[in-house]
């Protein structure tokens, strides 16, 4: 699904490229694809696509996984650090939810985003924003967050990079082992917070 009137995919300082890792992709969604491939799967469970009930069905689920699998386009503004601040900048409990590319369930929690400044500073709200991007894709949350701390590693340059995803995935609350409540903690340290023990130790104990 291309809208041609989207804004640009966030920009570059320096004009550097995004590795494959960062590149941020726009799916293109075959939304009446889905919607045939929905009422195949409603006749494969048993169960009449033309019923009262499931009979918009196909039309719900379309529109629902590109909205799902389509992040908004942002740009990413930075700016000077004109007052040299070299201190952790951290954003705390961002919600998000993505979808499990083995089970095609959601998974769903809260990223803990921080970095340490060198020449250039971000808008805070980017912070969320790069997490819901990388995101709305079919993910598994290691993969994730590594994108979200890569990213902010190239767009910034900065000293260092911290992010940790809480997350519940319901493929181990609805099948398998059933374990709700269960959260799945993963980490990815770039640069100083990574290298030095002080830096590193205060970055968590500030998401714990």
């Amino acid at each position: 699904m291309t809208d041609p009137d989207a804004t640009p995919a966030p920009d570059r300082v320096k004009g550097r490229r995004p590795s494959a890792r960062t590149e941020i992709v726009r799916r293109e969604i075959d939304v009446p694809g889905v919607e045939a491939a929905t009422r195949a799967l409603l006749l494969a469970l048993g169960q009449d696509p033309d019923a009262e009930g499931t009979a918009d069905t196909p039309r719900r689920v379309g529109k629902a996984w590109a909205e799902m699998l389509s992040p908004e386009p942002f740009a990413a503004t930075t700016f000077e650090n004109d007052g040299g601040y070299d201190e952790l900048v951290v954003v705390k409990d961002i919600p998000f939810w993505s979808l499990c590319e083995h089970h095609l369930l959601p998974f769903h929690g809260v990223a803990h985003v921080a970095y340490l400044p060198g020449e250039r500073i971000v808008g805070l709200s980017k912070l969320a924003r790069v997490v819901d991007t990388f995101a709305r894709d079919l993910q598994v949350q290691e993969r994730l967050t590594a994108q979200v701390a890569d990213w902010l590693s190239e767009t910034l340059e900065p000293k260092g990079v911290g992010v940790v995803l809480e997350a519940e995935h319901l493929c181990m609350v609805v099948r398998g082992v059933r374990k709700s409540g269960s959260r799945t903690v993963t980490s990815a340290l770039r640069g100083l917070l990574r290298d030095d023990a002080r830096t590193r130790a205060e970055f968590l104990g500030l998401v714990r």
